[in-house]
């Protein structure tokens, strides 16, 4: 990037014209370095675009909107003879004896990992998430760095403070790279979704590591392709959703709160929708579920006292802006 500001800067000085650092910085050539070598670093650099992308929305700059969107697409996938290192540290040397076929090429990759498909003998179909090697110890430094790289390029508007973000990611991906988490959570699920409506992934105990983890694999297609199926059947999708998120607010207090629509799949043949990636749940403390309970209340009365303390006890209000309302 900087060798291409000199040679640019020296362009515009041959022509008379005076280089600005910003203009010179924000060319689509180093955009398009910039997205090409977060997107490798994969864990925090992925991340932390996407949040930010979520958190600033329309505040940020097309420029920084292009990086993020790039971000956004599936992660650089591992090399093949990385992976094959990696599931013979983990699995031994004979470790294809366990399956009777195993995809060496990735059929999704994201921040954190990357998703195999295999079969076991007895044709049972997996998905083996298999983590980056890695990113655990390098989520802190990782975030800081691209945080860095972030202000430094004056991509970033003044009124976006990265600090709290910053924080939330290194918490929010170590929680995502612990697959012994992900897998409790799941397991969470299946105890409370014992419905014709969802499908929860069971864990495949035996195969499953602490970088690697094996799921049976669930039949579908994004969930976001059902808007070409009949009305009836798209309405029962929303109020199967509806009444998915309503359970996790009240009843679990826990939240898968990744919004990528590829975490959620349809399956049309069983008319069910499939729950993938657990890694972003989170657990909902009592006060914040109670919270949105007495919210609801108070806009169903129109009380508008029971909900401004109803918004404080959530969090949404400081107590002085509160009182100013």
């Amino acid at each position: 990037m900087a060798g291409n500001m000199l040679v640019d800067g020296a362009k515009q000085l041959s022509k008379g014209q005076k280089p600005s650092s910003q203009n010179l910085l924000l060319t689509p050539t180093n955009i398009g370095h910039v997205a090409n070598k977060l997107s490798h670093l994969r864990g925090a650099a992925m991340k932390l675009g996407q949040m930010i992308s979520m958190d600033a929305g329309e505040l940020i700059s097309p420029e920084l909107s292009a990086v993020l969107g790039k971000l956004r697409s599936d992660a650089a996938p591992m090399q093949h003879k990385q992976l094959l290192a990696l599931l013979k540290s983990h699995w031994g040397e004979n470790w294809l004896d366990n399956f009777s076929q195993f995809e060496l090429r990735p059929f999704a990759a994201a921040s954190i990992g990357q998703v195999h498909l295999a079969r076991l003998e007895n044709g049972q179909k997996l998905a083996v998430k298999i983590q980056y090697p890695g990113v655990r110890d390098s989520i802190a430094s990782d975030v800081d760095n691209v945080g860095t790289l972030l202000n430094m390029s004056g991509l970033l508007p003044a009124q976006v403070d990265m600090s709290d973000l910053l924080e939330a990611t290194k918490s929010q991906l170590q929680d995502e790279a612990n697959y012994a988490l992900e897998a409790s959570y799941i397991k969470k699920y299946q105890s409370h979704l014992d419905n014709d409506e969802f499908i929860v992934p069971k864990i495949n105990e035996s195969l499953t590591q602490d970088d690697i983890l094996v799921m049976h694999y669930i039949e579908g297609e994004t969930i976001e392709k059902a808007v070409n199926q009949p009305l009836n059947v798209r309405n029962q999708i929303v109020r199967n959703l509806i009444w998915l998120f309503l359970k996790e607010l009240f009843d679990f207090r826990l939240m898968q709160t990744d919004p990528n629509f590829a975490n959620f799949l349809y399956d049309p043949a069983s008319k069910k929708i499939g729950l993938l990636d657990f890694g972003a749940t989170r657990v909902i403390p009592q006060h914040i579920s109670e919270g949105y309970q007495k919210l609801i209340a108070a806009g169903v009365n129109d009380n508008r006292e029971e909900a401004l303390l109803a918004a404080k006890q959530i969090g949404f209000l400081m107590t002085k802006l509160a009182q100013s309302i």
